[in-house]
This record gives C-alpha cells, sequence and structure tokens, in this order.
C-alpha cells in the first residue's frame, strides 16, 4: 500500500506557484519606474504676457514701531508724522481710514522689537476692522 500512496504522489500536479521570480520582475520594473519618472516633463503653462506698468500708486498709513513702546504713523504722501501710545494707537490709524476707503497698513518695527509686540499691533488693527496689514523690511544689501 505505501508503495501506491508514493507513485500517486509523484504523479499528482503541484498546486503551489513559486512567487519568486515574479517578486523579481516586480523589483525590476520598480526601479524602471524610479528611474524614468523624473525623466518624464510634465505639463508646461503657456501663460498670457502683458506689457509692464507700473504698479498702482495707493495711500498707505505706515506705522513704526520704536523700542521705546512709542508708535510713530505716516500717510504715504503727507510729511506729518503722529506719534501715539499704544492705547490711541487704533483711534488715530480708525480717524486716517476712515478718511480714505479701503486702505492699507503697513508695519515696519526696529530690529530690537519683541516679534509680540508687532504680533499685538496687528491683532488689535484686525479686530478693529482693519485687515490690510502689511510687514515692511529692509532689503538686505548682499555686497556682490
Amino acid at each position: 500500500m505505501t508503495y501506491r500512496l508514493n507513485r500517486r504522489n509523484k504523479k499528482r500536479i503541484m498546486s503551489e506557484i513559486n512567487v519568486v521570480p515574479y517578486i523579481d520582475v516586480m523589483l525590476v520594473l520598480l526601479v524602471i519606474f524610479m528611474v524614468t519618472a523624473p525623466l518624464i516633463t510634465t505639463g508646461i503653462l503657456d501663460l498670457p504676457e502683458v506689457s509692464k506698468t507700473a504698479p498702482k500708486k495707493e495711500k498707505v498709513v505706515t506705522i513704526e514701531i520704536r523700542k521705546n513702546e512709542l508708535f510713530k504713523i505716516k500717510l504715504t504722501g503727507d510729511k506729518k508724522v503722529i506719534t501715539v501710545t499704544k492705547s490711541t494707537l487704533v483711534d488715530k490709524i480708525k480717524e486716517v481710514v476712515n478718511a480714505e476707503e479701503n486702505l492699507a497698513v503697513v508695519i515696519s518695527a526696529e530690529k530690537t522689537v519683541t516679534y509680540n509686540k508687532v504680533l499685538e499691533t496687528i491683532e488689535a488693527l484686525n479686530m478693529n476692522g482693519i485687515s490690510r496689514v502689511g510687514l515692511l523690511v529692509k532689503k538686505k544689501n548682499l555686497g556682490i
């Protein structure tokens, strides 16, 4: 009887798949795709061109924050500079902004002024309905 069982096992079809060659093929394909993917160019946009135009000149309120907690307010085109404290800053800005519609506010602060003071100023302006607020910085001279 044992002989017959062994003989049957030899003639039986193997029902297992050897996946090692398939893994090798998949790894080779993966490497090929990884190498070629960066070489494929993506679509380039053909943007419309316009002639050079001067930027729109608009009036801007500049707030200078000094390290001694004083704020200087200046309207673009005006030579008059108003020095105020933190408590009266928003009221003075509102007076200037109400006279002009949709006026932008630019904040410039000394290097020694803490970042928190600048953020408090921006928050105070935003809470009082002045949302067009930006920061002014000096361009670094690289000396080239």
